[in-house]
């Protein structure tokens, strides 16, 4: 019991050794870069993703949590992949309802294949994530710039191409039900509508609110 605690104690000390202030380069962030930051982590810069670097657990518990995230966007991205497949290969059931035509069709494709994109980062970043450790992420990210561009990236790149992927699909569906000869569909496309728009209204004002939140914290 007596060597644990000693055990402990020494990488206790050994990681506070191991501490080190946020590099200047990290520290001076563009508009654009903190709300991908923020996108990416939850934050508007890297300080407290720095300091979970110093730490094994707290660098576990991150990695956990971002490969979370990603196995989520592929479970999005086949999902949508799916349904785009199936929509493409097969004809509409019912005349008044027609995706056949040029433009739904298009972004039926286009949907497909944004969500196979979404899987294939989301894949790639997951293994990445899974052999890396923390001292070699510490090395990738005191360059700054490129480096650290690329790294927020690996992250959300893949959240954008489902998010691009799915409005594809919505909006091949609108498409296909306001050009439907049927009053009933038009009606109900059109209640759909302002569902999507309330919805993703909401979205961004809890995106806005957040973001503000977390620059005051700073």
């Amino acid at each position: 019991m007596a060597c644990s605690t000693e055990l402990y104690m020494t990488t206790d000390k050994r990681e506070l050794a191991e501490e080190q202030p946020l590099p200047e380069t990290l520290r001076r962030m563009s508009l654009l870069m903190r709300v991908i930051c923020f996108l990416a982590l939850g934050r508007p810069d890297l300080n407290d993703h720095w300091k979970s670097l110093h730490s094994e657990q707290a660098f576990k518990t991150v990695r956990s949590r971002l490969c979370s995230i990603l196995a989520s966007t592929i479970t999005a991205a086949s999902v949508l992949l799916t349904i785009s497949g199936v929509f493409i290969s097969t004809g509409s059931p019912v005349p008044s309802f027609d995706y056949t035509s040029p433009a739904p069709h298009c972004l039926l494709f286009l949907s497909l294949m944004l969500a196979m994109i979404a899987m294939l980062i989301s894949g790639s970043s997951i293994i990445l994530w899974v052999h890396t450790d923390r001292h070699w992420t510490q090395e990738q990210l005191k360059p700054g710039g490129y480096f650290v561009l690329s790294y927020l990236l690996s992250i959300v790149t893949p959240i954008f191409f489902v998010a691009w992927s799915l409005n594809c699909f919505m909006f091949a569906m609108l498409i296909a039900g306001f050009y439907s000869q049927s009053t009933i569909c038009c009606v109900i496309t059109a209640l759909w509508l302002v569902t999507y728009v309330v919805n993703v209204g909401t979205i961004l004002i809890d995106f806005l609110w957040k973001y503000a939140k977390s620059l005051n914290s700073c």
